[in-house]
């Protein structure tokens, strides 16, 4: 652990070096990429220099051990400092895992209802809610991509764009099957019923990694709808592209111009190209998308939230938490965290998804 403190301390001061040189200072593009490598080292580097003022400072407080007048007081803080020297060591651990490059990304959510017919989909509008109120807690922004809205309510399918920090590094443990057991609103001798919704995040790519040829797409164009199919644009501006290489399909209708569609799905089916792509190279590898807790399909049940118990469970952690109704206003901080810190445990352990 140790030697690779020093490569990339010696790393950073390198960078440290280069940035006040008045060549680089004078490429912006050069000079935006060496401040975006040292600043992702910065806190680990920093971190290791406490370790290593800490470990003088024990060594220090050894010596005067031997000192009978100064001993008692010295052992006292050798004690603190042995503390602190072990804190700091854990906490290096968990720096010097491999970050995931995806972690400070925007993303793109679907959430789709799925078994339950219209329950399932006023679910999935819940699911909705529930992201756009902790989405405002994070001061992320978000704007909606496309809506196919229940006839009962809620969504047979929507796509969002989420913006913020940090965005993926929270929201990628939130793929799955989410499973909801409660009283449907058109159940008239008050029986529970189970349902479910699927969430699908994908982190937003650099489009321009992505080469799709437009003799690979077909393009279809349609009127814009809302609930029940009932149109709300005479023009027809809604855009729906499929990929044909790879059966991708995306669908746009949110701004009136069918040129503005277009640009939205193009972006749209990009990264979901992408992210098809991943998934089966990693899969080919025999690696997962998210280590242990969970490889982020859609068909995995993740998450139960048991209205009648005011209960939710995370399967992946057996975690659960006794105030449903606080996480669909958005509280969902604490399962977050501990999704966290699972997947950290795990990867300390060096422990991987089979």
């Amino acid at each position: 652990m140790f030697e690779r403190l020093e490569v990339i301390k010696n790393k950073y001061d390198e960078l440290q070096t280069n940035l006040a040189n008045p060549e680089i200072i004078s490429d912006y593009n050069k000079l935006k990429s060496l401040s975006k490598e040292a600043s992702d080292l910065e806190e680990t580097v920093k971190k290791y220099q406490e370790y290593e003022d800490t470990a003088k400072s024990l060594e220090e407080a050894k010596t005067l051990m031997k000192d009978p007048e100064l001993k008692e007081m010295a052992e006292i803080e050798a004690s603190e400092l042995k503390d602190r020297l072990e804190a700091i060591t854990h906490e290096l651990e968990i720096l010097l895992i491999p970050k995931d490059e995806n972690d400070g990304k925007n993303v793109i959510m679907e959430i789709r209802g799925a078994a339950g017919g219209d329950e399932a989909n006023i679910f999935a509008g819940d699911l909705y809610r529930m992201y756009t109120y902790y989405a405002e807690k994070n001061n992320w922004k978000i704007e909606e991509l496309h809506a196919i809205e229940g006839t009962s309510g809620g969504y047979s399918q929507v796509e969002i764009m989420i913006k913020g920090d940090d965005v993926y590094k929270k929201l990628k443990y939130e793929s799955g099957s989410h499973r909801v057991q409660r009283v449907p609103v058109t159940e008239t001798q008050g029986r529970v019923h189970t349902s479910t919704a699927t969430v699908l995040v994908m982190p937003e790519v650099e489009t321009a990694n992505i080469d799709i040829k437009e003799s690979d797409i077909k393009m279809d164009v349609y009127h814009s709808s809302g609930a029940g199919g009932q149109s709300v644009n005479t023009s027809n501006s809604a855009v729906r592209l499929t990929h044909i290489p790879t059966g991708v399909v995306v669908t746009c209708q949110t701004e009136r111009s069918q040129l503005k569609n277009r640009d939205r799905a193009m972006n749209l089916l990009k990264i979901k190209i992408q992210d098809a792509i991943r998934s089966k190279e990693e899969q080919e590898l025999g690696a997962t998308r998210k280590s242990k807790i969970g490889t982020g399909d859609r068909s995995e049940k993740i998450r139960t939230y048991n209205y009648p118990q005011n209960r939710v469970t995370d399967h992946r952690i057996n975690f659960s938490i006794m105030n449903l109704d606080k996480v669909m206003d958005g509280d969902l901080e604490p399962i977050i965290e501990a999704l966290i810190t699972e997947d950290i445990r795990l990867k300390l352990a060096g422990e991987n998804f089979e």
